[in-house]
């Protein structure tokens, strides 16, 4: 990748817009203002400045370079954004590793993304511990504490390391720097989707300008003015209630609110505890929340309704903004949630980590239809067989696409994956992540589910997500999966799992089966139900269709 010179701060002011030059200048501007909360701990923005670049000289000093990488295998703590940020300083490149990885899994990812150093929970050192020596490109381990320490040959501590260096300086950095997410496998192995820096910095900040009808802004000046005129209003408070590891929440929890100079709150626990969550809001007085659709947002209500009953209800009242994306978000369940919430907006976003591609904003007196979206300028449904568009209300299924200088460079070190997501279609480069939608009369998209996971029964083509929504409908069940099984007459059979809502009796799968064919068309309807204590899910709220299939087949 082609490097951009920029200029020092001491020649004039580093003006070149990526997240490390934006940050620096935010703890210049607001030292003192606390930049990442979690539990009694709070960093201000100086603080995490300084933490980051002494980081970023130890990684330096242990030879690790520009487009070297770090994996960040840690539960949400400080240690990880403070990672980020002194990696992105460095140009290095960090690398997010799913907590969830046992020794295979996490061989097979930090093999696969070169890594050079790794940061790491003690808790979780016991699996680094037995891969590390077939790692041959490794030559760092930092452990973090969160218990005792796992006693790895060679690790140095977190806090040792801090104290130890001394601040980096401020480099010259480039618009190309090299930016990494690596997706968490739910449609093949874990890949890292390449951003260069500059544009991916530039399409985060268009969440602030072009709500506003504002121009792109073209200097770190210009962002940190709009930081300022944004803490005169009071400083923006958020909290992903989703993982860092993935993309929603380090993304629209973490480098979001950042970009102004915001209040980033971590959840201590290990796993969602909603009545945590609000909690912390009436605490922190936070103005946003980050979540996953349903998987979130159901015992988001639920802990609301049951604290209401008791007659004590949890303080709301600072939430403007509920943001989720990567899941569905049913309107029923954003009702529900409303009637505790209010005046906040509800923003669910159509996206994934090869691009944004729509989205609809929901209040209490608009509660749009699930899966309904408003595409971006840049989003297309195409039909890849014909190479055409869509046309608004025919009814057609298309892929949605997204084009415009934001989408990724392609997956690392995986040119045929990078060519059949990123691919030109009438001379236009556009992201396809297998999101398949018709476009409706009024130009809205309705989102149909990923085509990867689509059931072929009886000719017949449905997509899970759908059928979904259409099963959680009935007041009983708490959450569902659908997916399809191998059948003689049909190819493949509708069939799912599903789980009962808290203080609810079970309902036989007939009657769960006969309510959702009044939803939908009776092949789309599943032929089983198993019920499940808990539909499995990953910790970001995705589905886990996997684990689901195994419980199927053990409940039969």
């Amino acid at each position: 990748m082609r490097a951009i010179a920029g200029r020092s701060h001491e020649t004039g002011g580093f003006d070149m817009l990526t997240y490390p030059n934006i940050f620096e200048a935010h703890a210049d501007e607001f030292p003192t203002a606390v930049a990442i909360a979690y539990g009694d701990r709070e960093i201000t923005w100086g603080q995490y400045d300084a933490d980051a670049s002494r980081l970023a000289s130890a990684l330096t000093a242990n030879g690790l370079a520009r487009e070297s990488k770090v994996g960040m295998f840690m539960y949400n703590c400080p240690e990880y954004l403070i990672t980020q940020f002194a990696s992105f300083k460095q140009r290095i490149t960090p690398v997010n590793v799913n907590y969830r990885y046992l020794d295979d899994e996490l061989l097979y990812l930090l093999d696969n993304a070169d890594c050079e150093a790794v940061v790491f929970h003690s808790s979780l050192g016991d699996r680094i511990a037995r891969v590390k020596d077939r790692l041959p490109k490794l030559r760092l381990l930092i452990e973090v504490a969160d218990g005792p320490s796992a006693d790895i040959d060679g690790a140095l501590a977190w806090d040792e390391v801090i104290a130890r260096h001394d601040p980096a300086p401020r480099i010259d950095r480039g618009l190309d720097d090299l930016y990494m997410l690596y997706t968490g496998g739910t449609t093949g192995m874990p890949k890292g989707v390449m951003y260069a820096m500059g544009n991916f910095t530039a399409g985060f900040l268009g969440f602030y300008t072009a709500p506003m009808g504002r121009p792109p802004v073209e200097s770190v000046a210009e962002v940190t003015g709009m930081a300022k005129m944004v803490h005169g209003l009071g400083q923006p408070v958020a909290v992903p209630c989703c993982p860092l590891m993935h993309g929603t929440g380090v993304w629209l929890g973490g480098l979001l609110p950042h970009l102004v100079a915001g209040k980033v709150v971590l959840l201590e626990g290990r796993s969602f505890d909603a009545a945590e969550l609000f909690r912390a809001v009436e605490r922190h007085r936070i103005s946003t929340l980050v979540i996953v659709g349903d998987a979130f947002a159901r015992p988001m209500v639920q802990a609301l309704r049951t604290q209401a009953d008791s007659g004590r209800p949890f303080d709301t009242s600072s939430i403007t903004t509920i943001v989720s994306t990567g899941a569905m978000f049913s309107a029923e369940v954003k009702a529900e949630m409303f009637e505790h919430i209010p005046g906040a907006a509800v923003m669910d976003i159509l996206g994934s980590s090869e691009g944004g591609m729509g989205q609809t904003m929901a209040t209490k007196a608009n509660v749009n239809t699930t899966a309904k979206f408003g595409a971006m300028p840049t989003t297309k449904v195409i039909n890849l067989d014909t190479g055409l568009e869509v046309v608004p209300g025919s009814g057609e299924q298309g892929m949605v696409g997204v084009s415009g200088p934001g989408i990724p460079i392609g997956y690392y070190k995986d040119p045929e994956k990078s060519a059949r997501t990123f691919r030109e279609v009438a001379g236009v480069r556009y992201s396809f992540p297998g999101d398949m939608a018709v476009v409706e009369a009024d130009g809205t998209i309705t989102l149909l589910g990923r085509g990867s996971n689509c059931i072929n029964t009886a000719g017949e083509k449905v997509f899970p997500e759908e059928v979904e929504e259409a099963v959680k409908t009935h007041p009983d069940l708490a959450d569902c999966l659908v997916f399809g099984v191998s059948d003689e007459k049909y190819g493949q059979r509708v069939v799912g799992v599903a789980s009962v809502a808290p203080g609810r009796a079970q309902p036989t799968a007939d009657a769960v089966i006969a309510h959702t064919k009044t939803k939908l068309s009776s092949y789309k309807v599943p032929k089983q139900l198993v019920f499940v204590p808990t539909v499995p899910r990953a910790p970001n709220g995705k589905a886990d269709y996997v684990s689901a299939k195994a419980l199927f087949e053990k409940g039969q």
